[in-house]
């Protein structure tokens, strides 16, 4: 099928990394994959993280204004038409204004991946977002949940004969390699995480407070990342001095480099709806010691591949952090675990088959409505490497 994509948080070609990113980017392929041809159908960017009303209203109105000239425009040229419209991550802070009008006025079906809503939204500084995301969820055909903590807001608002389909948060593994093994030394900590305000800021916070009680182990730090709050970020981690080393944003291979050099990945992950960094950590043979937040236990098993710790308590993930510095061999077992788990589990081959499953009533109704094949050739070399890094 011709499917039109839309990430109304960040397109994945948006200049700046980050995990949702980088999801985007790994659908996009899952899609190619299971046989369709998805194309980028907008760049806007709907997200609001300040709660203002006024900027949702005029949001709002300008995905209608781009809704209406794209309906204008695959009027004219049916060729060009979705048969249907995918949008990835949709919640109250990034609402899809474009999806559910155009869904609606083509007659194609309309999925979501990454569906969040939360009752308490109503009314508030997002109320707008929270509106524009509830009607869509309830518009959707399919909803794609990759974070099991989604269901419970999800499923109430879902309409007679739409479906609800988990999915495992997925990568290539193939692009990340295990970790050698060293001996002796001083441990090698990692985290990946952008420098932002809010809750990125809140997690290397606490990640600083933890550490600074295990100046009396032999480990270092490193650092991936940067951001707006980077001088915020320094000031939190001041206390760790000349054990911390500042790698700054580093591209895929180089950061598969930087994974495999390390024994442990640290993150607190304060609200975090599952970490793709903890996913690629795990995919290169580290164990992860995280705060137990939304799905982050979708990808990391308690006890097996690395340890939870209740949310944003700072002593308990100094206490699983130095459990596992005193041992290496708990540390190297959970590693082994990970990396076969991601394998096993969290594969994007396994995730295309899975879409290729869950679209095929589309496909066939498509097939038999409108006589058009299912599978085309893939939508566009310019839309492939734009979306590959």
């Amino acid at each position: 099928m011709r499917i039109a994509f839309y990430a109304p948080l960040k397109a994945p070609d948006h200049p700046l990394p980050s995990g949702d990113r980088r999801v985007a980017q790994l659908f996009f392929r899952a899609l190619e994959e299971a046989g369709h041809a998805p194309f980028l159908a907008s760049r806007l960017r709907s997200y609001d993280g300040a709660g203002d009303l006024g900027r949702q209203a005029r949001l709002k109105g300008v995905g209608a204004s781009l809704a209406r000239a794209l309906e204008s425009r695959w009027r004219r040229r049916p060729r060009e038409a979705p048969q249907l419209w995918f949008t990835y991550h949709l919640y109250h802070k990034a609402p899809d204004h474009l999806g559910p009008f155009l869904a609606e006025a083509f007659a194609i079906p309309y999925v979501v991946a990454e569906a969040s809503f939360a009752g308490k939204r109503a009314g508030g500084p997002w109320a707008i977002g929270h509106e524009a995301a509830e009607h869509a969820i309830r518009r959707a055909d399919l909803v794609i949940a990759l974070n099991s903590a989604d269901r419970e807001g999800v499923l109430p608002l879902l309409k007679e004969g739409a479906r609800l389909v988990s999915l495992k948060p997925f990568l290539d593994p193939a692009l990340f390699y295990r970790k050698t093994d060293q001996e002796g030394g001083e441990a090698r900590l990692i985290t990946v995480a952008m420098m932002r305000e809010g809750d990125k800021l809140r997690s290397y916070r606490l990640l600083g407070e933890a550490l600074e009680t295990l100046l009396d182990l032999p480990w270092s730090l490193e650092v991936v990342g940067d951001g707006g709050a980077r001088a915020q970020v320094e000031k939190a981690l001041a206390p760790l001095a000349a054990r911390v080393r500042w790698s700054g944003v580093l591209e895929s291979q180089a950061l598969a480099s930087r994974l495999a050099a390390s024994d442990l990945f640290v993150w607190p992950a304060i609200n975090e709806a599952f970490g793709m960094a903890l996913l690629e950590a795990a995919a290169s043979g580290l164990p992860v010691v995280a705060g137990d937040f939304g799905g982050v236990r979708d990808i990391v098993a308690s006890g097996l591949s690395g340890l939870l710790v209740p949310p944003a308590n700072a002593k308990a993930f100094a206490s699983a952090v130095r459990g596992l510095l005193l041992d290496r061999a708990r540390r190297e077992r959970m590693g082994r675990e990970a990396f076969s788990r991601v394998r096993a589990e969290h594969d994007c081959i396994r995730a295309s088959r899975r879409l290729e499953e869950a679209f095929a009533p589309f496909a066939r109704a498509t097939d038999s409505l409108k006589g058009i094949p299912a599978r085309r050739a893939a939508g566009g070399a310019r839309d492939r490497k734009a979306l590959s890094g």
